[in-house]
C-alpha cells in the first residue's frame, strides 16, 4: 500500500466471445492495447477490484465501469457497441476526496470545488457546462447527464485541461461521483 492508500490489487479476465467463450486473455493491471492479446472481447469477469473499460486503444473512446461481477454479454449490459481495447484498474482510495471543476476548457469560467457526489451541477452551482477539472484527491466518475446518467469518464488525480484532448469531443459532464466501493 501506498502512501495515498491505495491498494492495487485486482483481477479481470477477457473472453473472446459472449457467454465466456474462446481463448481468455488474465489482467492484473492497466492494458493499454488488448488487440495485442485478443482480436475481440465481448465478455469478462471480473474477479476482484475494479476496472474501467474502453472501446478504443488507450484509454479513449466510450468507458464503463466494472465491479466484480460477470459480465457474459457487456455490450448489452453496459450498452457499449463495440469491443473493449483498453483497460484500466481503479485503485481502491481511502480518505478525503476533491476535485475542482471548471465550465470552460484550460480551467476557465466558473469554478468549484467538490468533496462529495454532484447529482446536478446545473442545480447545485448553476453551472452549465463542465469541460475541465483538476483532481487532487480520490477517483471520480464524471458522467455527461445529470443523475450519474448517459456517457461516463473516469479521472483520477491530475489535471484536465480538455476533456476534448482526451477523446470525448465536444463533451460536457454534469454530474460527478465519487469512486468510493470497496471494489
Amino acid at each position: 500500500m501506498s502512501n495515498s492508500g491505495m491498494n492495487m490489487r485486482g483481477k479481470i479476465v477477457f473472453y473472446e466471445e459472449k457467454n465466456f467463450q474462446g481463448r481468455s486473455y488474465e489482467c492484473m493491471s492497466d492494458c493499454s492495447d488488448m488487440t495485442s492479446n485478443l482480436s475481440r472481447c465481448h465478455s469478462c469477469k471480473v474477479e476482484s477490484g475494479c476496472f474501467m473499460v474502453y472501446d478504443r486503444t488507450n484509454y479513449m473512446g466510450n468507458q464503463s465501469f466494472m465491479r466484480r461481477g460477470e459480465y457474459s454479454d457487456y455490450q448489452s449490459t453496459m450498452g457499449m457497441r463495440d469491443c473493449i481495447k483498453s483497460c484500466r484498474m481503479v485503485p481502491m482510495h481511502r480518505g478525503q476526496y476533491r476535485m475542482k471543476i471548471y465550465e470552460r476548457e484550460n480551467y476557465g469560467g466558473q469554478s468549484y470545488e467538490l468533496m462529495d457526489d454532484c447529482d446536478n451541477i446545473m442545480e447545485r452551482y448553476r453551472m452549465n457546462d463542465c469541460m475541465s477539472c483538476q483532481v487532487m484527491d480520490g477517483h471520480w466518475l464524471m458522467y455527461e447527464q445529470p443523475s450519474f446518467r448517459g456517457q461516463m469518464m473516469y479521472v483520477r488525480p491530475g489535471e484536465y485541461r480538455s476533456f476534448k484532448d482526451m477523446g470525448m469531443s465536444g463533451q460536457k459532464f454534469m454530474s460527478m461521483k465519487r469512486i468510493v466501493d470497496s471494489c
